[in-house]
């Protein structure tokens, strides 16, 4: 089985406002965790399904070069091995593996051309039953990832099909913005690859979360404060996106079966 994201992080400097953002454009749940010591961490949910989490950006992380944004989480059997994995690949490691309490160990590392994301190896709660497979129109789950390589979407792919036994599904021609490469694992699709823009200021990865109808989405967004940056329009398979920035400023994308 490939190593896969699992995991999906919003770093915010309002934390109740991107919870009643998201919470209305996407109809999550939140609850905080108990136990996480002097950083309170909040635990997103589609339904019952935990998907990710949220925590206040402090003063110190800003100083530092952090903000806004959202940030996946990569599966990793042995943290420390894939560490050292990512090194030797021309990645850079931004934060060296630690055990987080009643979460399991972590590092975050950005791959060659600058996109940063986490390792970890979770540590389950005794007696937790995994949760089942995610359909593929199962509404407020994380549906597609997608990179904007700053080493170009081959090099890229490279890098993770080696690290992670990704596989290159399809390629699709886009013009003067290159090749679109379809990525996925175990016959399944996860995402697609693109060299990064010249207006980008960085490579990113960016996460698409399934919504019941675009239109509806957008309208709750912008009620909301949201801002629309792109779309929405139609892609292959006839699903819709649309990419937007939320009041606090990280960027986010939506995506649904439906306009």
């Amino acid at each position: 089985m490939a190593d896969k994201f699992f995991w999906y992080e919003l770093m915010t400097p309002d934390l109740e406002a991107s919870k009643a953002f998201y919470g209305h454009v996407v109809g999550w749940t939140f609850a905080e965790m108990g136990g996480g010591g002097d950083m309170p961490y909040t635990i997103i949910s589609a339904g019952e399904r935990p998907v990710g989490g949220i925590f206040t950006l402090t003063d110190e992380m800003c100083e530092g070069g952090a903000r806004p944004g959202w940030l996946g989480y990569i599966h990793a059997e042995d943290v420390d091995a894939k560490v050292a994995e990512v090194k030797a690949a021309g990645g850079v490691v931004q934060m060296e593996p630690r055990d987080v309490p009643l979460a399991g160990r972590i590092a975050m590392v950005a791959d060659p051309g600058g996109a940063p994301f986490y390792l970890m190896a979770p540590q389950p709660p005794e007696g937790a039953e995994p949760p089942p497979p995610i359909g593929p129109t199962e509404v407020g789950v994380f549906s597609w990832h997608e990179l904007y390589a700053g080493q170009g979407q081959a090099a890229a792919f490279d890098f993770y099909a080696k690290l992670f036994g990704w596989d290159s599904m399809m390629e699709m021609e886009m013009g003067p913005m290159g090749i679109y490469r379809l990525f996925g694992a175990d016959g399944v699709h996860l995402g697609g690859m693109m060299d990064k823009p010249a207006n980008l200021p960085c490579s990113v990865w960016g996460f698409y979360t399934t919504v019941d109808g675009i239109d509806g989405a957008v309208a709750r967004l912008t009620e909301k404060g949201g801002q629309v940056l792109t779309g929405p329009h139609q892609v292959p398979g006839d699903s819709w996106i649309v990419q937007a920035m939320d009041p606090q400023g990280a960027a986010f994308a939506l995506t649904a079966a439906t306009r």
